[in-house]
């Protein structure tokens, strides 16, 4: 059994830890407050903006625009979003399971190029050698729709190069602090889905003219689809993370107590032995 010294030692150490498990779990909770509001505003804007593509794209070919140009996929990027930091819980082995998971199944039949944002998912593929378009580390200090539109122009201009024939992003979608889901979208080539149950579209008068009006839009839903990506992710890792946490802090909860408890059989052994010793000496000077 333990000594009392090495058992108390043990409990300071673990009540350490619970303090501060504790308090990345508070700070957790704040921020995924914040990043849960930021979600919840960004969806409907991303939701009118998909509307609005789906009536433009009722009007106009395919080839009206290359962004709307589908091609034979030969070469395929795929932007995969993690997080910067760990402790939280599955959360970035999800997402990266996942990647490779995609990249297992293309392979050899696919060119696959990898783009990453998060110091966790660079660590990972580059320990393993795996080469990357893109990297972004150190997230947290940039603002999203910074970072959103850096990477939109990027991709964009790589499919347009012929760099690649299609843009697929990995992300995961916040649903609730206890469920996270990690999400594979496409970007690249932008599709909008063709309402064929709606009867004739309602026509519109487009100024300027139908084909500016999507060489700006265009690059703007692909920008807005990763500014919504990357505040899902962020608010998935703030939620999972608390809970995380929560789970660490209860842990240590339990792990004092059933400590505590040996320090005191640990102190009561002990106390019986030096009674024992006492009347044992005792008994001798008789």
């Amino acid at each position: 059994m333990a000594t009392l010294k090495a058992i108390r030692k043990r409990i300071g150490s673990i009540r350490n830890t619970q303090q501060i498990t504790k308090a990345m779990k508070m700070v957790s909770a704040a921020k995924l407050r914040r990043a849960q509001e930021a979600v919840l505003a960004a969806r409907p804007y991303a939701e009118k903006m998909a509307a609005l593509l789906q009536n433009l794209s009722a009007r106009v070919a395919a080839e009206a625009h290359p962004l709307l140009t589908a091609r034979e996929e030969k070469k395929v990027l795929l932007l995969l979003l993690t997080a910067d930091r760990g402790l939280c819980g599955g959360y970035n082995s999800n997402l990266i399971r996942a990647a490779e998971g995609f990249l297992r199944s293309q392979r050899g039949e696919k060119e696959i190029q990898l783009a990453v944002v998060g110091r966790k998912g660079v660590d990972y593929f580059r320990r393993r050698k795996v080469e990357m378009a893109e990297r972004y580390i150190n997230i947290g200090s940039r603002p999203a729709e910074e970072l959103a539109a850096e990477l939109a122009e990027k991709l964009i201009a790589r499919f347009l190069q012929g760099e690649c024939d299609a843009v697929y992003m990995l992300y995961s979608r916040f649903r609730s602090a206890l469920s996270q889901v990690p999400t594979m979208e496409k970007l690249v080539p932008v599709a909008a889905e063709k309402d064929e149950g709606e009867g004739q579209a309602t026509e519109y008068l487009y100024e300027p003219g139908l084909e500016a009006l999507l060489s700006s839009l265009l690059p703007k839903v692909v920008e807005v689809g990763i500014y919504r990506a990357l505040l899902e992710a962020s608010a998935s890792e703030h939620g999972a993370r608390m809970t995380a946490m929560d789970s660490a802090t209860s842990n240590a909860a339990e792990m004092i107590s059933t400590l505590t408890l040996q320090m005191n059989r640990a102190r009561q052994a002990s106390i019986t032995k030096e009674l024992l010793e006492v009347v044992s000496t005792a008994e001798a000077l008789k």
